[in-house]
């Protein structure tokens, strides 16, 4: 059985839409703070697939064990597949070869992922998209209007009402940004963190030897979540603020978790999630390193 490492491998992608359209625009669902779309695999529809900036290849995953016997996989080869947890590899089937759509938008020549193990039966979403939508169009998030548009030129241009932010990357095609924490009432910490638009949290903080920041005095141990090697423990607990760019979050209920169990990125200090981009309408430009922000109805301070 091969061992897949999902988060460094990119495969080539062709992609198509109508002639002539400059743009497409998908329904979002984004009612649990995440954003979720739906796609079509010939003619199985498979609804609430979380999109995730930590997915860096072209490709879909498909994790809910309900649709393995519908989609055809006999041309595919065995994989284990890590990811974040402190437990074993989930295993899949994977091919590396299809054809998808979300909306009038056909992703061709796409790597398809099938988990065989029950990792995340039960789960309120059933599969995974990232790289597909982020490396190759211009993406924003419409949250207004429960719309994601893929913009297919090269560049864009918003008006003075977004916030631009540096993004950058490392290894992979993962997008950091650097954001600033207050933990209680000392002077804001600048932190360098990668978006897991997957995550519901805010913010997560991990916890490594010379880390940057200290925990709150009142944390709870709670279970954080499950990864692709299982479940992951941890803390939470409240900071004062979450500061990027120049918006403020007060009062922000944050992750702490460790390091070497939470996360596979090195030297990362944190993580961005949806608990707090949600709260803007974004827009990423990854050609441009660039990410826009705008507040929109669900700003307010989390409490």
């Amino acid at each position: 059985m091969i061992r897949f490492a999902i988060f460094c491998l990119l495969v080539t992608t062709v992609t198509s839409s109508a002639v002539g359209q400059d743009k497409s625009v998908i329904p979002l669902d984004a009612t649990r703070g995440v954003s979720l779309v739906t796609v079509r695999i010939g003619d199985v529809v498979i609804p609430k697939i979380l999109i995730d900036t930590g997915f860096a290849f072209d490709g879909l995953m498909v994790y809910n064990p309900d649709y393995k016997d519908s989609l055809a996989l006999t041309n595919g080869f065995e994989a284990q597949i890590p990811g974040a947890g402190s437990g074993d590899p989930a295993t899949a089937v994977v091919l590396d070869s299809v054809t998808y759509s979300l909306g009038d938008q056909i992703m061709a020549g796409q790597r398809l992922i099938v988990l065989t193990s029950d990792t995340y039966k039960g789960f309120p979403s059933n599969g995974l998209i990232g790289y597909s939508i982020f490396g190759h169009y211009i993406a924003e998030f419409d949250y207004d209007n429960e719309k994601l548009i893929l913009h297919h030129g090269d560049q864009i241009e918003p008006d003075d009402s977004w916030t631009e932010i540096p993004l950058y990357f490392k290894d992979n095609m993962i997008p950091w940004l650097d954001a600033s924490v207050v933990i209680e009432n000392e002077e804001p910490v600048l932190l360098s963190m990668y978006i897991d638009f997957a995550s519901s949290d805010a913010i997560e903080l991990l916890e490594r030897p010379g880390m940057k920041f200290r925990l709150p005095k009142d944390t709870e141990e709670v279970h954080l979540g499950r990864g692709l090697s299982g479940d992951i423990y941890g803390k939470k607990g409240t900071i004062s603020k979450l500061i990027i760019g120049a918006y403020e979050l007060t009062d922000v209920e944050a992750a702490f978790a460790d390091a070497n169990v939470r996360s596979k990125q090195e030297a990362a200090d944190g993580i961005v999630g949806s608990g707090a981009l949600w709260r803007f309408n974004l827009i990423f430009d990854y050609a441009g390193k660039k990410l826009y922000i705008k507040p929109n109805s669900h700003f307010s301070p989390p409490r």
